[in-house]
């Protein structure tokens, strides 16, 4: 005999009726509340808005992307002598 969903399922049922009957209403009334606390939540986060995006406010500064010079010979290589290991060489 195999067993499917459906059974377990009313196994399981049968189980907290039978087993928890007399916390099943403290239950329910705790779930409820739950997800009214989470409904709740939800509807003020939809109602706040966007974030606010005013550069004097954010604390963003304003500036210029700068790009270091290019060198040539032995020090345009990976390492240069400035204190930067070579790549690893398999």
């Amino acid at each position: 005999m195999r067993l499917e969903g459906w059974h377990l399922i009313i196994i399981i049922v049968l189980v907290l009726v039978l087993f928890a009957a007399p916390k099943l209403p403290g239950m329910a009334r705790s779930l409820g509340q739950s997800m009214r606390i989470f409904k709740s939540e939800v509807r003020e986060m939809r109602t706040d808005g966007p974030p606010v995006k005013d550069p004097a406010e954010t604390g963003a500064v304003e500036g210029t992307t700068v790009t270091p010079p290019t060198s040539t010979g032995a020090e345009g290589r990976t390492g240069g002598g400035r204190g930067v290991p070579p790549p690893d060489r398999a």
